[in-house]
């Protein structure tokens, strides 16, 4: 992918929002911008460790990030700060929007893991989902949010998610 609206390294505040409130704000670098698929590159930006019992992500994890304008959803590869692959987080989201040097992406609480041979994908947070209103409150993004979980799924379990990112 070739950056056509933004240098390969600029930076970008990577802005993570939910329920209409900022959840996490953190620092990236812009490696790559089509007009389309965005992707940065960013180290773990929680606070210390975060066990989820089929990956941890802890201080020194790198995450290359890819976002998109037309997809609701992004995908995040996880390494280790040794660059072993632990799999890709993906977060269920609406398309993100770049606004000068933030990148805002609104969070619908769906997520899908992903790990790095490919044997253990998993969807997560449904019950956060149910529980948030959205299906009552915003029918289309619900419906859209769900989509996107089923095609993420789906190309996690066949051939088509590595292509997805190349």
């Amino acid at each position: 992918m070739s950056a056509t609206s933004a240098e390969p390294t600029a930076q970008v505040d990577v802005i993570l929002v939910k329920g209409g409130r900022t959840k996490i704000r953190y620092p990236a670098e812009l490696l790559a911008d089509d007009g389309v698929r965005l992707c940065v590159r960013a180290a773990w930006a929680g606070d210390g460790v975060r066990d989820f019992g089929f990956v941890r992500f802890e201080p020194g994890d790198v995450f290359t990030e890819y976002y998109w304008r037309d997809r609701w959803y992004s995908v995040k590869e996880v390494r280790a700060s040794d660059g072993v692959l632990k799999g890709w987080y993906c977060d269920i989201t609406r398309p993100a929007r770049l606004s000068g040097t933030d990148l805002v992406v609104e969070d619908l609480d769906l997520d899908l893991w992903r790990s790095a041979d490919g044997t253990d994908v998993r969807r997560l947070d449904e019950d956060e989902f149910a529980e948030s209103g959205l299906a009552g409150t915003d029918p289309r993004a619900a419906t859209a949010a769900v989509a996107a979980l089923d095609e993420l799924e789906s190309l996690a379990r066949g051939s088509g998610f590595e292509a997805l990112l190349a």
